[in-house]
């Protein structure tokens, strides 16, 4: 069956259901803890996703994903197609119709000039956007007339909705960001601070690590929408204080996050003030491996591909931290219900999920201790291997987390079993998964040797998803240290799997191809992946309207958030 079939007319617009609530602005006030406080609002300047997330409230794409993974129009009238001619029968366009009378929060119209000029931002050839892989063989993007914009591509596209779809790639006004495009986008504070959108809120003031406040946009395009006149989002402390704040004190009406042990949790939610909520999609923890030099001594060519890795270039070590981890019990004492080991990147939808790398569910000590041996690498007098004078030892750095900082103190004693010396170190959230290019401890900087994280994305389609390995995606100081290729990874091999992908049509033939890339990473170990991770967040029992979505933000719907009465 051909993805045209499959993909082009699955994606047919669904109505969202409507949902009671009272009149603009009359349920007052709401609040929100992100414990990882967003460092902007701008999501083309970050790929963490608290910053996705935060952007959300503000800025929205043409469509997004529901909570089922089906694509819904938002501010498109509806989704193209080829059946309904908004995409060409040779798949190399797709057009694309705004919603007649949208507004942007200050009263000016929203056009195709505005949609033709968040891809020019995105793909500047003078500056990094976190996001640029959304953007993927778009030769040009036209504005055929006020409302209509044309998406053509260099290839036949039988996936053509990356771009201007899901938080991740939304539509920012062009009169705002005219004068920052390139370089110059790091340096414009005020818009990528407060930008100006089309969604339920506006920021009435952004303090970057700490707190956003928001009132209710009065150019909503719906008038009964949002409830609440004002919200706040709290960002700092960390996941369990944030729990608290929802289930047990009612401080807070939702919490983002909750990366905490399953009794922990089930604890809090006996206090009776809120519900706990989780559902599974495509968030896996991993540890990333840095293919390239972060030592300081190196300046400003430290983390950059000029500089291979000392040790962790050789791939028996690589696998060695792998074979030597026990995911099972990181599962147990990490998520319980809420994870799953993981043998991949690529965890669903389940046509794309490999069972190639299933041998790391067994931890083998002996056999990574085997194969250090046979590769060389010798325990001195302190138990560190070393070869050529080149010690085994390791700075992991992840941010800071009960749940992760209990994850390295395991890991640390099984590389030390193997014979590698770990030294850890945890970094706030909201720095290490922040934007500021002039800081050395983001996590696109990866000034370690290795890293560990979680990051999923929009849709249920992983193209652009697993394209972020491509040799181009590497964070660098010519990109502003925007990327999301972390390992600093390239292979000719692993760029033609994505160009193929690109341009194949056979959903089977994509699952495969998809499944190739995943392996790939998997076998030459360029991470190592831990843990299947369910969302896990929390509401208060007042707030209602709430519905967790693991495939776009999970604010998707906060215009029909409301307060039960």
């Amino acid at each position: 069956m051909k993805l045209r079939t499959v993909l082009l007319s699955a994606v047919a617009a669904l109505a969202l259901a409507p949902v009671a609530q009272a009149e603009r602005g009359s349920d007052g006030h709401v609040n929100i803890i992100y414990w990882q406080a967003p460092s902007t609002m701008n999501p083309y300047l970050s790929g963490g996703t608290k910053e996705l997330e935060a952007g959300s409230l503000v800025l929205e794409p043409l469509a997004r994903y529901d909570q089922d993974g089906n694509m819904v129009p938002w501010l498109a009238e509806s989704i193209p197609t080829t059946e309904n001619g908004g995409v060409s029968a040779d798949l190399t366009t797709i057009t694309w119709k705004l919603k007649p009378g949208l507004k942007w929060a200050d009263g000016s119209p929203v056009t195709s000039k505005d949609v033709v000029f968040s891809w020019k931002y995105c793909t500047h050839p003078e500056g990094g956007c976190a996001q640029s892989e959304k953007y993927n063989d778009v030769s040009s993007v036209e504005a055929l007339d006020d409302l209509t914009v044309k998406v053509t591509f260099g290839i036949s596209k039988p996936f053509p909705y990356g771009p201007f779809v899901g938080a991740q790639s939304p539509i920012i006004q062009a009169a705002q960001f005219a004068d920052c495009l390139g370089a110059k986008a790091p340096e414009c504070t005020e818009a990528n601070f407060n930008p100006i959108g089309t969604g339920p809120f506006v920021v009435s003031e952004f303090r970057p690590n700490d707190v956003i406040s928001l009132k209710a946009n009065e150019n909503y395009r719906d008038p009964a929408k949002p409830a609440f006149a004002t919200a706040t989002l709290k960002g700092g402390g960390d996941a369990a204080a944030a729990g608290r704040s929802v289930l047990e004190t009612g401080e807070f009406d939702y919490a983002w996050n909750l990366q905490l042990a399953p009794d922990v949790l089930a604890n809090m939610q006996a206090a009776g003030k809120g519900k706990v909520i989780s559902a599974f999609g495509t968030l896996v923890e991993r540890i990333m491996i840095n293919l390239t030099n972060p030592d300081a001594a190196l300046g400003e060519e430290r983390g950059t591909k000029k500089h291979p890795h000392p040790f962790l270039t050789d791939m028996n070590v690589r696998k060695a931290l792998s074979l030597a981890i026990d995911r099972k019990l990181l599962v147990e004492i990490g998520y319980g219900d809420a994870g799953r080991p993981s043998c991949n990147v690529l965890p669903a939808p389940e046509i794309y999920k490999s069972t190639a790398n299933d041998g790391c569910l067994k931890q083998d000590v002996e056999a990574a201790k085997k194969l250090l041996d046979d590769a060389g690498w010798k325990a001195g007098a302190d138990g560190v291997r070393a070869k050529d004078g080149v010690r085994l030892s390791i700075l992991y750095q992840t941010s800071t987390n009960a749940v992760r900082q209990d994850f390295q103190a395991l890991i640390k004693q099984w590389w030390g079993e193997i014979g590698i010396e770990t030294e850890l170190r945890n970094i706030d959230a909201s720095v290490f998964f922040g934007s500021d290019p002039g800081s050395a401890d983001t996590f696109q900087k990866f000034f370690a040797d290795v890293e560990m994280y979680a990051n999923n994305f929009d849709g249920t389609d992983p193209e652009s998803y697993m394209s972020n390995w491509s040799c181009k995606q590497a964070p660098s100081p010519e990109t502003q240290w925007q990327g999301n290729n972390m390992p600093r990874y390239c292979s000719e091999e692993y760029d033609a799997l994505v160009a193929e992908m690109a341009k194949t049509g056979d959903l089977k033939e994509r699952a495969r191809l998809a499944k190739a890339m995943n392996d790939k990473l998997m076998q030459e170990y360029i991470m190592i992946p831990l843990v299947d991770r369910g969302r896990v967040s929390a509401h208060s029992n007042t707030l209602g309207g709430v519905v967790l979505n693991t495939w776009d933000s999970e604010l998707w719907n906060v215009a029909d958030w409301h307060r039960m009465k």
